[in-house]
């Protein structure tokens, strides 16, 4: 598994979230990352996400959303993350805006890994002055450095050998 600051572009952080509902987010994540050249189709993404959130909401609790699918014809993880200065209503657990998105696409074939990268992203953002410096933070650069610093407090996962 790859860490986070492995995963994470600077073309795929989002500084100031535009959209004030759950779809509209998710729109601008996918036309991120169509733009960014790691999908084709932004109304598929959009599909998958809308999906997943038909099930529960992915908006966690304390102002963070993880909104996440499984990519058919993709073979790499996509991370991408956006931050919303006035709060989105995102139906979230706790009924409270959300400000911080971690946004994760995977290959369909590649269940354990995705649940691994959840499991990361969760972990980074239970610290709360990374989720204070992250919604304070004011260039796309800084945000990823916040990112990358607190994701690099935690060990490299390696992978379970089954000799």
């Amino acid at each position: 598994m790859a860490r986070i600051k492995d995963l994470l572009q600077e073309n795929l952080i989002i500084e100031d979230i535009k959209a004030q509902d759950k779809p509209g987010v998710l729109r601008e994540f996918a036309e991120l990352i169509t733009a960014a050249g790691k999908s084709r189709d932004a109304d598929e993404i959009i599909r998958i996400l809308m999906e997943r959130e038909s099930l529960g909401s992915t908006g966690i609790g304390g102002g963070i959303a993880i909104p996440h699918g499984k990519l058919p014809r993709t073979s790499d993880m996509i991370v991408a993350f956006g931050r919303s200065s006035s709060g989105v209503a995102y139906q979230s657990m706790d009924g409270e805006p959300v400000y911080l998105f971690f946004l994760l696409m995977t290959p369909e074939e590649n269940p354990g890994e995705h649940l691994k990268t959840l499991a990361r992203i969760s972990r980074i953002l239970k610290n709360p002055t990374l989720r204070e410096n992250l919604r304070n933070a004011t260039r796309r650069q800084e945000l990823q450095r916040l990112i990358e610093e607190e994701d690099g407090k935690y060990p490299q996962p390696h992978a379970v050998s089954l000799k």
